[in-house]
């Protein structure tokens, strides 16, 4: 299946979310401000930091007593000991702890920056966020959620940012998903000129959480983005399939 065209569009009406709130109610009450009415085979993607606001994964640095581990880091790379704290409790493997930077395996299995705590756009003063327990599980209930209040099929993707070991600049990726499998895969298909392909897999997921961040940005208030035209064979799935089992991981 081709998929000419894409539209997306950036939610703006969304208020400062509480813990407890109801995302999908969030969700749907952003697209009738709006005027967008939902349809089979849209894809919503929505940031972490909300699901993290609503999830209670906020948590205050005045309670985190640092290690001696991390006031030695913080002191050399001048960073707050309380934050590099919150940062190794929530890794079960550190991957690279040099020249400032501090990057990890988190339980979930991500290796990213930091484990995925972060200090902006956090309304609570000395606070971080960290990343969802489940965000798969999320993802799930969102997407249930909106069948059970619209009766519509969709996909939902949780995203995060994300750098890269290859490339300057971060991009969003998937962390959660349902409805949709995360992946292409073009093996054993040929090419125009009649080539086999052997190793072609695409992370389509990874891409549409891409292609939301155009429109959501870092300082614009816009968490979740309506992706509307990827053609999709809708299933049951995760994001653990985006994961790259680390035997095969030449950066570590």
């Amino acid at each position: 299946m081709i998929t000419a065209q894409l539209q997306v569009y950036g939610l703006n009406h969304i208020p400062e979310v509480e813990k407890g709130d109801d995302l999908a109610t969030v969700l749907l009450n952003a697209c009738n401000h709006q005027g967008l009415t939902i349809a089979n085979r849209d894809i919503f993607v929505i940031t972490q930091k909300i699901v993290s606001k609503i999830e209670g994964r906020i948590l205050r640095l005045s309670d985190l007593k640092p290690s001696p581990l991390a006031l030695q880091f913080a002191h050399d790379s001048q960073k707050d000991a309380r934050v590099v704290e919150l940062v190794l409790q929530q890794a079960r493997k550190i991957v690279k702890m040099e020249r400032g930077v501090l990057v990890t395996e988190t339980d979930h299995g991500y290796v990213c920056a930091n484990s995925g705590v972060d200090v902006s756009n956090i309304r609570e003063q000395d606070s971080a966020s960290i990343l969802p327990e489940d965000a798969d599980r999320t993802a799930r209930r969102v997407r249930q959620r909106i069948w059970e209040k619209e009766h519509r099929d969709v996909a939902v993707l949780i995203s995060d940012t994300f750098g890269r070991p290859w490339r300057q600049g971060a991009v969003n990726v998937t962390i959660g998903l349902d409805g949709m499998f995360g992946l292409t895969d073009y093996r054993g298909q040929k090419d125009d000129n009649g080539q086999t392909l052997a190793s072609t897999i695409i992370s389509v997921a990874d891409e549409l959480a891409s292609a939301a961040e155009l429109v959501m940005g870092k300082v614009n208030r816009i968490p979740i983005a309506l992706i509307r035209g990827y053609e999709y064979n809708p299933v049951d799935s995760n994001s653990k399939d985006l994961i790259r089992e680390p035997e095969n991981d030449f950066f570590r």
